[in-house]
């Protein structure tokens, strides 16, 4: 692609907002619909989702460190124990009376941890009331439907829809409430470097996905402005069979949603064509470039006029049904050293206070091994980074790791004591989202009696 300057790049958005103000007359095509008189930020803000596809054994993440909790540990984790020896010790502020460490492969973030900019939220899960084991065996607790199935519990962490159907996710319910405070920016509030995903499907406002580098742009196309250049020539061509008229709403709404991808694609190229080089050194990773993406984009955000920005981010691989003790470093360490440099990378831009990164999963594992692996499970432990946060701390009620312990409801899943709509909510009012209005991001956020958990300074 042809090398843009900032001037250039800042008529090529005008005529981005231009084409965006076009289509947003057509239900769930524009960025931002709404034209309300809500006012804009005045500071920016984002929230960056990094999901464990598969079901992180968290209990092998942050570990009892002292000896009799990790005896305990060790009896329920049999051959999947990490040595005590190995865990890297870390030392909260506020004790609970139990001492822990982390894996032996996550440096990064026991580093982060003691430096005050990582916090964890213990047994947290998805939830639709308060449960008790009681309640749970005899039937009286409502519950999410097919608990430690993978794809209902991914949906239930990324739309937090309880028993009820739902088409959206929390961070698209969350763009849909401040669609009106940020209509001047040039990009989704959503953006996705990991597919399409229920986390940031919206009623009104739509996300943007991306490939792990950047804009997948179309094939056959330039936009080097040559009339010699084939390719340039093809771009031409199809612009104009996309602005000719259309006869029908079908054919209308499908040239209006590839122009929008070609203008789309032209703008964030352009924009991360201006990002400047980090010193930051990402993992040659998947999630790692997907981070490192995330930073660029970051970056550039004045030159997008963004105030509100949330991504989704994943690596797979967490469905450790088999060789976990050979792939659970690997996993976990990748999580870590991502996560590490992305911070580092934000501080190094002078946004860290800004940007709040956040853990989920599935589901947590089974403590009991199936001989070479663990299964499905329930709540577990999630990680909260950023330079807002009240690091260096842990959030919620660690459970008791006995088998058959009150938090037990068999082979060693634990049941939540802290609900996904609580973590979402607290995230979600940082991120902006008044009070009254985070039933509409959390919906079973009333059947509980903390609405913020506290994790943000």
């Amino acid at each position: 692609m042809k090398k843009i300057n900032r001037r250039d790049f800042l008529k090529k958005t005008s005529a981005a907002a231009a084409a965006s103000a076009t289509f947003a007359h057509v239900p769930g095509m524009a960025f931002s619909q709404s034209m309300g008189v809500a006012a804009p930020f005045n500071d920016y803000k984002a929230l960056v989702c990094v999901f464990m596809f598969g079901g992180n054994d968290s209990y092998n993440m942050l570990i009892p460190r002292s000896n009799a909790e990790y005896n305990v540990y060790a009896a329920s984790r049999q051959n999947m124990a990490v040595a005590q020896q190995d865990l890297l010790a870390i030392n909260p502020l506020a004790s609970d009376g139990t001492d822990y460490g982390l894996h032996p492969s996550m440096a990064g973030i026991q580093n982060l941890f003691e430096t005050g900019k990582v916090a964890f939220i213990n047994n947290v899960g998805p939830l639709v009331e308060p449960t008790l084991k009681a309640d749970y065996m005899n039937g009286a607790a409502v519950l999410p439907p097919q608990l430690f199935s993978h794809n209902d519990q991914q949906d239930q962490w990324q739309s937090l829809k309880g028993v009820a159907t739902s088409n959206t996710g929390w961070a698209g319910r969350v763009a849909d409430l401040i669609r009106t405070n940020v209509v001047n920016q040039q990009l989704a509030t959503n953006v996705s470097l990991f597919g399409n995903s229920l986390f940031q499907s919206a009623d009104e406002t739509i996300a943007y996905v991306m490939g792990n580098t950047g804009p997948v742009p179309f094939t056959g196309f330039t936009n080097s402005g040559d009339p010699n250049d084939l390719f340039y020539q093809q771009r031409l061509a199809f612009e104009r069979v996309l602005a000719a008229s259309h006869p029908t709403v079908y054919e209308r709404g499908f040239a209006e949603v590839q122009q929008r991808a070609v203008d789309t694609v032209d703008l964030v190229s352009g924009a991360l064509e201006l990002a400047p080089t980090l010193n930051t050194v990402f993992p040659a990773s998947q999630l790692g470039n997907q981070l490192q993406t995330v930073a660029q984009l970051i970056a550039v955000r004045d030159e997008m006029m963004m105030e509100r920005q949330i991504f989704f981010v994943a690596a797979g691989g967490f469905d450790s049904h088999d060789d976990q003790v050979m792939n659970q470093p690997g996993l976990l360490g990748g999580i870590s050293d991502s996560m590490a440099a992305f911070h580092d990378a934000m501080v190094e831009l002078n946004i860290a206070d800004s940007v709040t990164t956040f853990t989920q999963s599935d589901f947590a594992r089974t403590l009991t091994s199936n001989g070479d692996g663990t299964d499905h499970a329930w709540g577990g432990v999630q990680m909260v980074m950023g330079d807002t946060i009240q690091g260096q701390n842990l959030f919620g009620t660690y459970p008791d790791l006995a088998l058959d312990s009150n938090d037990d409801v068999g082979g060693g899943r634990m049941i939540p004591t802290t609900s996904a709509d609580q973590y979402a909510a607290t995230l979600a009012k940082w991120f902006g989202i008044d009070d009254l209005d985070l039933d509409m991001v959390a919906p079973n956020i009333d059947n509980f009696a903390t609405r913020d958990l506290g994790f943000f300074i």
